[in-house]
């Protein structure tokens, strides 16, 4: 019989899919035993926007939420998504940095990094990895999945080849928009089922309604491993609802090993949670649905449900239909990235910024422009040269490894930081995040001060 198996998604990438990652650690902590007994693969529950949003909007120490969920999850492999030489920030880091943050995630409870480059440029992916594979964790190099005209199924396949030969223990394909079609999915795992011989792992969306379909097809063609969420934090643009497709590879005599009664006792703990969200407004009923227009735009579903809270803060909302419409003209400008973080966002941000503007490129990012320079990696097309020659004038584009190219990270850091870091852990968050990590130390420091007092006044 064959098996499929299941990686469970709402502590991470559901989450930040329908919700921008607002989902607390006390909130969902009640349940996370069920979890750990409901016979997953894995729980993706770390990585991607968790970390920024901890720090930025929760107030909590991402490497504390990590050490509880390990604590109440002995029993299963915790999972995270890392940007390769981008680690969770939105630039590209010393390689002391990149091997100390993928050591410390392990440290902290990780088993499985999910490794991926915005730009498929797999230079961006080896000290992560090696560092992975010497600390003795699993690491599953990612492929990005989008069309376009340079994107084929040769390419893939010869980017998988590069994966296997640098050491990875799975390849995962991640179609981060929700846009492979079945037929894509079952062609492409079939080429990888034959020319590498790792396990296969598949992560889609549900955005343009796409996703269980095309999972079943990934499936029949051998995926060993798919991405779900709980079927209440599933859809739009979350990925397709694990109790479904269980239910579906079951009936169809495929060996599944989730334990059916946990999962419903874990959809009936996140049930209230939605309401809740659903009510304040968190969870928007735009990013719920199903949206073909993406099968144009590629809009992963992070990003567009970004898009949204970025207009709808700005009361430009009217305008979103349009900063649709300028994402693939300006994804077509920078060489036809994947729109998977941090390329997602600095494409969508350009692109409302040309849209609020009025006038195309009238204001570049900073981000867009250390990409022309090449400090992200290799464009996998041909930029535009007018683009170019506007942001860059006569300076060349840099074309190697641009991390190669930074002085060591840890060492300033930990000495401008002094004993405000109470340990590396702290120090790799300044180093991601340097104002959130900044106004969170002092928030952590008064919190202190304050119990600190209100014991002495207890006492006397």
């Amino acid at each position: 019989m064959k098996k499929v198996e299941f990686t469970e998604t709402v502590l991470r990438d559901a989450n930040q899919s329908l919700i921008a990652t607002r989902m607390t650690e006390p909130e969902f902590e009640p349940v996370l035993s069920k979890l750990d007994k409901a016979g997953y693969y894995s729980l993706e529950c770390w990585g991607g926007a968790t970390f920024d949003a901890c720090l930025r909007y929760l107030d909590e120490d991402p490497w504390e939420r990590l050490r509880k969920i390990r604590k109440a999850c002995p029993n299963t492999k915790l999972q995270m998504l890392l940007r390769g030489q981008n680690l969770l920030g939105y630039k590209h880091y010393p390689n002391d940095v990149v091997r100390l943050f993928v050591r410390k995630s392990v440290e902290n409870g990780i088993d499985i990094i999910r490794i991926f480059d915005a730009l498929n440029d797999v230079r961006n992916l080896k000290v992560a990895v090696d560092e992975t594979l010497k600390c003795g964790a699993h690491a599953s190099g990612t492929i990005c999945f989008t069309v376009s005209p340079i994107h084929d199924l040769e390419s893939y396949v010869k980017l998988a080849g590069e994966l296997e030969s640098m050491g990875v223990q799975s390849i995962c394909v991640k179609d981060m928009a929700g846009i492979m079609g079945p037929q894509e999915a079952y062609d492409l795992v079939s080429a990888l089922k034959k020319n590498v011989k790792l396990p296969i792992v598949v992560h889609t969306h549900s955005t343009t309604g796409l996703g269980p379909i095309t999972l079943q097809k990934a499936v029949e063609a051998g995926a060993d491993v798919i991405d779900t969420s709980i079927s209440c934090f599933s859809n739009g643009t979350s990925q397709p609802p694990t109790e479904t497709l269980a239910y579906s590879f079951a009936q169809q005599g495929w060996q599944v090993d989730l334990d059916t009664k946990l999962l419903k006792e874990i959809n009936d703990f996140f049930k209230p949670l939605r309401a809740k969200y659903l009510e304040n407004g968190t969870l928007n009923p735009l990013v719920m649905g199903t949206s073909t227009d993406a099968l144009n735009y590629q809009i992963p579903g992070g990003m567009l449900s970004n898009l949204v809270a970025q207009l709808t803060a700005q009361n430009k909302l009217d305008k979103l239909d349009e900063v649709l419409e300028e994402t693939p003209r300006v994804r077509k400008d920078l060489g036809y990235p994947p729109l998977v973080t941090p390329m997602s966002q600095m494409v969508g941000v350009q692109a409302t910024a040309n849209v609020l503007a009025g006038e195309r490129y009238k204001n570049v990012s900073k981000e867009v422009k250390s990409y022309l320079k090449g400090e992200y990696g290799r464009a996998p097309g041909k930029l535009n040269e007018e683009l170019v020659k506007k942001v860059l004038g006569d300076e060349k584009p840099y074309e190697g490894v641009y991390a190669e190219t930074l002085e060591p990270g840890i060492p300033p850091a930990r000495e401008y930081l002094g004993s405000r870091a109470a340990c590396d852990e702290d120090v790799l968050s300044y180093i991601a995040f340097p104002a959130q990590a900044e106004a969170f130390f002092d928030r952590r420091e008064a919190k202190k001060k304050n119990t600190f007092s209100y014991k002495i006044t207890k006492i006397d």
